[in-house]
Order: structure tokens, then sequence, then C-alpha cells
């Protein structure tokens, strides 16, 4: 097959969470199943052109977009994704995406990406490539299915592409004015009397791609049966289960030539399933880094998150004064919501032995919390599949989550399966979402690291879990499969 995957964010050229990771790592496991893909992005100004090897494309030359009834210029880079042979083709148009930012609150922000889906049509027929699939992921590509249906159905080079798409994040769902539509030149039948654009007197994006794309995906099992309740879906519970037919869930993997103990470049000491050494010698060096007292038989537990509201950070508050008295030390990497900044820098204030913070983004420090932490802590109120918990679970660090998502999906329970007569747990998982639950498995973990026998089962089971790309993308070429299918049968 013949496969476009278009994307906002694609690491490591451009990333704001799990999004770009998938962009950046499944493309690539789906090339060596032996499948033709190519990637579509914007080429933002926060990345070099010479730093990741873009070269501007001269064979394509200008290619006139119009949005709103206004022609802009747009131009074309291409690259070699690292550690692969699948090209990268970057859209590239300085008024929309040279912003210093990848997503902003401006007022156009329809526009920059209806000209990025607009561009990626119009490259693909300059370049004369018709491809079986093209996979849209979250509102930003959503409109590609209905442009091919409407604006671009013209051209029978797309007759048979299927279209893919995948909701990483429902909650971000590119909401406009019903002017959007028009920006897009759409036919007004497509939102008139609540047609598939059409929400709360607006344009819904991510609605529109739900009702035109011929499969629809979410980023674990457990999260897409949680959207189509009203408590998880944000509105789209209804357009959801009118496709239930057609959506389904796959949860995410991750790379683990990045994610490995046995050759991170960012940890000091390597180490193994096989050989553990290495581990206490990372808590050693990650406390002295950050000026704490190391004490093996005190257990270390970390948090990487953004720090808002959906990542558990509501209950952490309630739950705080309570945390502090457990024996165990806090290393806290992320940024988000003042108030909760603030709310660490004062734990870190008042229990200066105990806590350590830093604010903002520090990738070598996330690799080294997660190999030299006892315990990772992922209280969050929704996760769509999660990565840092999966992370945790190669590196040997416990994971303290809560129930939902894919991070009920990736962690076992100990005492739940322990009851069961099973040793098969890999961490401590909460069903309630509240301070009291939470306390109660962070107690859970810290109680049962004293047990070292106990704790060293654990961590083995975790360390044995295969969350790699490869399975994952085999069912999604199945899912590819599936979409041709339903686009024959259309």
């Amino acid at each position: 097959m013949k496969i476009a995957f278009i994307s906002s964010e694609v690491f490591p050229y451009a990333k704001t969470g799990g999004l770009a990771d998938v962009a950046g790592s499944l493309p690539k496991e789906i090339a060596l199943l032996g499948h033709e893909i190519k990637i579509f992005m914007p080429k933002y100004n926060t990345f070099g052109e010479a730093e990741h090897g873009l070269h501007y494309q001269w064979d394509i030359g200008e290619i006139p977009v119009r949005v709103d009834g206004r022609v802009h210029q747009t131009h074309v880079h291409k690259a070699l994704l690292p550690g692969s042979k699948v090209e990268v083709y970057f859209i590239d148009c300085p008024h929309f995406f040279h912003r210093f930012r990848i997503y902003t609150n401006d007022f156009d922000e329809d526009e920059r990406f209806i000209l990025f889906q607009k561009g990626v049509i119009e490259v693909l027929q300059r370049i004369g490539w018709a491809p079986d699939i093209i996979h849209c992921n979250d509102w930003q590509t959503a409109l590609i299915p209905l442009l091919l249906r409407d604006n671009y159905s013209w051209d029978r080079m797309f007759d048979t592409t299927a279209a893919v798409l995948t909701i990483h994040n429902i909650a971000y769902q590119g909401q406009f004015a019903k002017s959007s539509f028009a920006k897009a030149e759409m036919k007004e039948k497509y939102y008139l009397h609540g047609g598939i654009g059409e929400y709360e007197g607006g344009v819904n994006f991510l609605k529109t791609g739900i009702y035109s794309a011929h499969a629809i995906n979410t980023v674990s099992e457990t999260y897409a049966r949680e959207l189509l309740t009203p408590a998880y879906g944000y509105g789209m519970q209804v357009p959801l289960s009118f496709r239930i037919r057609d959506f389904s869930g796959i949860l995410n993997g991750v790379d683990y030539n990045v994610w490995n103990p046995e050759n991170d470049k960012f940890i000091p000491h390597k180490y193994s399933i096989d050989d553990l050494s290495g581990k206490i010698k990372n808590k050693k060096f990650l406390l002295e880094h950050l000026h704490l007292r190391f004490n093996e038989n005190v257990p270390v537990i970390g948090i990487v998150s953004r720090l808002v509201a959906q990542k558990g950070l509501d209950i952490i508050a309630y739950a705080l004064n309570h945390l502090m008295e457990l024996e165990a030390q806090w290393i806290i990497l992320g940024s988000g919501e003042y108030k909760y900044e603030e709310m660490f820098q004062h734990a870190k204030n008042h229990f200066p032995d105990k806590v350590s913070v830093y604010f903002g983004f520090n990738n070598e420090l996330s690799h080294l919390i997660e190999a030299g932490a006892d315990i990772f802590l992922m209280p969050s109120y929704y996760e769509p599949c999660g990565l840092n918990q999966i992370y945790s679970l190669k590196y040997g660090t416990v994971p303290v989550v809560r129930k939902t998502g894919g991070l009920a999906d990736t962690v076992q329970d100990w005492n739940e399966f322990l009851a069961k007569g099973k040793e098969i747990g890999t961490g401590y998982s909460f069903q309630d979402y509240t301070a009291n639950a939470l306390i109660h498995s962070v107690q859970r973990a810290v109680n049962d690291f004293k047990l070292k026998d106990v704790w060293r089962k654990i961590q083995l089971n975790g360390m044995n879990k295969d969350y790699s790309w490869k399975r994952s993308a085999e069912k999604y070429v199945l899912l590819y499969q599936s979409a041709l299918d339903n686009l024959k049968g259309s």
C-alpha cells in the first residue's frame, strides 16, 4: 500500500505532545512492513532547515493555495525522517507558519490548517503520487476526507484513496465560526441542517472528519470505549456512536531505540532486565544532580507531565499534604497552569530535603527521572494512551496510575491480580478520581517498595512487557485495509 501520513507535528521537527512521537515512529514501522509511506507536515520556523537536512523542492516550485478567497504562494521542502528512508514533505507558507509557535490563539488558526490540508493535496497532485490511504491525525487534518470528496472530486487520481482519521485527544476539536466552511470553499450543504461540519452554530473540524473518513480510530482500546460516553466524549460521542462500526482503538507503541535503559544515551549507567545494578546507580546520580540526599531505602517518586487538571493535578492538590507525610522523595518535571507550579514550588520550599522541581521542558532530565526514580505517578482524569507509563515499565520504574484510557490498557494492578492468585501485576492503579484513592495507591506502592522480593517481581513483570510499535503497526495496516473495503462498499 501507499500511505500519506498527515500530521501537524512530527518528532524531531516539532512537538507539543504524544502526537509528534506517534508521527515520528509509526511511519517507520509501517515502512518496515513493506509499505510505501510519506509524511506531510507544516514547515514551522521553530526548527532549522540545515539542522534537519531539509531541501527545497525546485521541481515543484510555487503552489498557489486559495483560502478565504486569497491566494497564498506555498512551497515544499523535503527531508528523510531520521533513522529511516521515509520521506517527509514540509508545507511552507511563512504567512501562516512562521510564528515561533506550532499552535496559536490567533484569529486565523482555522485558515492556517485549511491551507495546510489543501497544500498536502496540491503536493500529492504535483508529485503524481496517488496514495491508497490518507492517514489524518486530529482536527488539524480532519477536513481532508471531505476536501477530497468536495473540492478535489474532479481529480480522478483520488478515486481509490481511502481516508483514515486517528483521534489523539478528543478535547481538541478545531471549533470555529460558520465562516470557516466558506474559507475552505466547501459547499454549504455540508453545514446546513446539522450537517457533518456543523456544531453548536459553528464549524467543528473533528466532527467533519468523523463523519467523512472511511475509518476512525483512537490511541487505546479503553479510550475508544470511553469516547462513546458523555463523560469523556466532549460532545463527539454521538457522531462516534453513529460511526461505531468503523471506530476502533489501537494502542500507541513506543520507540525502544530511544527509550530503553540498555542504550539510553542520556543516562550515565546502562542496565537491563538481566542486570538491574545500574538503576540504583542512576538513582544516586539523579539525587546528587538535584541536590537531594541519597538513601537506597527511601523511594523516589517521579512526575513528568503537563501541569494541568487533565493530568490529575487537581486531586494531587487535595492529596499533597498527605503525600508529603510519606517516607518518599519527589522529583517533578513539567510546566502548565500557574497554580500547580506554585503548588509544587511551595512543597519544595517546605520540604527541601524531599522535593525537587524543574519547570519547563528538559529531555535529558526526563530520561534521568525514568531511570533513577523508583515510582512514577500518572493520576490522569483521562489519558488517551500515555507514553510515560510505558517508558516506566521498560525502565523498571513502577507506575501508579488512574485506571483510564491507555493507562488501564498498559498497567496491571499488583494487588488486584495477586488477589486472583496471579503475580502478574506491573504497577498500581485506582478507579475513583479522588484524592483518597490516589493517596491509598501511592501508599501501597511505598509500602511494597520495602519488600525487596515483591518489588523486584513487579519491576521484572513490567520490563518484560513489549509495547514496541511493530504490533501496533500491523493493526494499522489492517485498519487501512478496512478503510479501503469501506470505500469500495460506499
